[in-house]
């Protein structure tokens, strides 16, 4: 019989999840799933929500994603919608004595549906939270769409789409600020799980790594003096140089070449036509809105976290009120 997960990171997104998940692949007592971000418990993810564009994606790579769950599954694979249990289930049939099994999907946090059917499953799970500042999360989502050719517009229309939209279907702009509204999803996780959930901040992460890791481990129950290699950087953001590169990224061709090429040539490749987006940098009057737009949600959270939360709530003082009624089509809050 296959091993059932006993651990989950649920997020948040664009949080140092990649990396942190990477890091905990290494550990000889911890297996995690060949797959990142399987998405199984989240019933809001599934092709019928996602719109035109986005099922489109999908379709390309339901092909790709049928044969590496019937493969041998040994080179990991970041992103897919795994809704039959049976497919789950080989995520981890590859277990064997590691004392904890788990995955990390990141849209967990977000989704109503993924803690109760955790619960369901498997009601002793344990779940690892990462927090980052919401309004630097969001602009990181943003420039992960930019780099991949999906996005070709600013952060502030960016925001303005996601404004816009309360349909509920998923696109590029559905769930974009929803992520960072934290307090209800930790909420959701503590009711259910009670000490089981272990939170933490992005911060902490990049300033000590190494302790995080030992914490976790506690957490987990393995050894917690196992010397993790933590210098690699997982999941940089990058930008097309040329706008040929954003269409490869777009159309799918840009995967599907990368499956053809000498693994040597790759780096040389992705450096020619990519780079990193030192050129894009986040709006005052972007920043001062959107810690506007998050202030009382960080003000619940602190309290729930026990936890000082000033700086993330941080703007650029005037700003916002000077241009606030030039932004046609924001939904502002009081705070604004």
């Amino acid at each position: 019989m296959p091993r059932l997960p006993n651990f989950f990171l649920v997020g948040a997104p664009k949080a140092g999840t990649t990396a942190l998940y990477c890091y905990l692949g290494q550990h000889p007592r911890i297996y995690t799933s060949p797959m990142k971000e399987p998405n199984f418990f989240a019933a809001e993810v599934r092709e019928e929500n996602f719109d035109s564009a986005v099922r489109r994606s999908l379709a390309r790579e339901e092909a790709r994603l049928s044969a590496f769950l019937s493969g041998p599954m040994q080179k990991k694979r970041f992103g897919g919608i795994v809704a039959d249990w049976e497919d789950y289930l080989r995520l981890f049939a590859q277990a064997r004595d590691e004392l904890a099994v788990g995955e990390a999907s990141v849209c967990y946090l977000w989704s109503q549906t993924a803690p109760v059917r955790i619960a369901e499953k498997i009601p002793g799970a344990k779940i690892l939270i990462m927090l980052r500042n919401p309004v630097d999360r969001a602009f990181s989502q943003y420039l992960h769409g930019v780099g991949n050719g999906s996005i070709r517009w600013s952060f502030r229309e960016h925001i303005r789409r996601n404004l816009r939209q309360r349909s509920g279907v998923f696109s590029l702009a559905y769930p974009f600020l929803e992520f960072g509204l934290y307090a209800e999803q930790v909420t959701r996780y503590r009711e259910l799980f009670a000490e089981n959930v272990w939170v933490s901040l992005y911060d902490d992460f990049v300033e000590r790594p190494a302790d995080i890791l030992r914490e976790i481990c506690r957490f987990l129950g393995v050894d917690a003096a196992f010397p993790f290699k933590t210098g690699a950087r997982e999941m940089e953001a990058q930008v097309p140089r040329i706008a040929a590169a954003g269409w490869l990224k777009r159309s799918g061709w840009w995967q599907a070449g990368a499956s053809v090429t000498p693994a040597k040539l790759r780096p040389l490749i992705r450096k020619l036509l990519m780079h990193r987006p030192t050129r894009l940098r986040m709006e005052p009057a972007d920043r001062e809105y959107l810690a506007n737009f998050y202030r009382d949600d960080l003000r619940k959270l602190a309290t729930l976290l026990d936890r000082d939360l000033s700086r993330w709530c941080q703007g650029t003082d005037g700003v916002s009120k000077r241009i606030a009624g030039t932004l046609d089509g924001w939904r502002c809050p009081e705070t604004f």
